[in-house]
């Protein structure tokens, strides 16, 4: 499958319609100025086949979240949020498996791991559980399933499952010509450098009038 990858500070005066990297620039210029975070303007990872394109672009710098999350980062509690970003270009309704989404990411030579999105209350659960991250662990462990829903959640558990759920990307349902763009989560247990490993599999989008799976999409964040 080939891969582009595409810069949208670049002011394009003259749009090519073969490119995939133009329809996402024109997604983006839709949006106010001032509710685009600096680092969503760095080059993303694309992939595009079938009349679908994808795009993903981690997070990893603490300020991009403040607009999402004013009063606390995921970031700061080892979770990376993936911008993504899927056009729809067939004729036909798409439809995604969001659950069936993973991060595979190599851990080491021998340890490959693929880690499901969180939904908004697996983040919450993790922002709010402060004895989670140990500064004394070592973090090349297997990166353990996020645990379970926690009795006695409050008002900052509350604040931050919200404002996950404001900013994730819950559209499974693209109709014909149309975008959806939103977070998708993964706990990386602070070990951020598995990004330089790391792919996002999507592995489960589906024509709906044709009733006919396309190809699987497995993008390369490394670069």
């Amino acid at each position: 499958m080939r891969k582009a990858y595409y810069n949208p500070m670049r002011n394009l005066v003259i749009i090519v319609p073969f490119l995939a990297a133009a329809f996402f620039l024109d997604l983006l210029l839709e949006k106010p100025a001032a509710q685009q975070p600096q680092a969503t303007l760095k080059s993303a990872a694309l992939e595009s086949h079938e009349g679908v394109t994808i795009s993903a672009q981690p997070w990893t710098d603490a300020a991009i979240y403040k607009t999402k999350f004013p009063k606390k980062s995921p970031l700061a509690s080892g979770i990376v949020a993936i911008d993504t970003i899927v056009r729809n270009d067939s004729d036909d309704s798409m439809k995604i498996d969001l659950e069936q989404i993973r991060l595979n990411v190599t851990v080491s030579e021998d340890n490959r791991q693929a880690l499901r999105s969180l939904t908004a209350d697996d983040v919450a659960d993790v922002m709010t559980d402060t004895g989670k991250h140990d500064p004394t662990e070592t973090r090349r462990s297997p990166i353990p399933i996020p645990k379970g829903p926690k009795a006695g959640r409050d008002k900052h558990w509350v604040e931050a499952q919200k404002a996950a759920a404001d900013a994730g990307f819950s559209k499974s349902i693209i109709a014909p010509h149309q975008s959806a763009q939103g977070l998708l989560y993964f706990d990386l247990q602070d070990q951020f450098d598995l990004l330089n490993t790391a792919h996002l599999y999507i592995p489960d989008i589906r024509a709906l009038e044709k009733n006919h799976p396309l190809l699987y999409f497995e993008i390369d964040l490394s670069h």
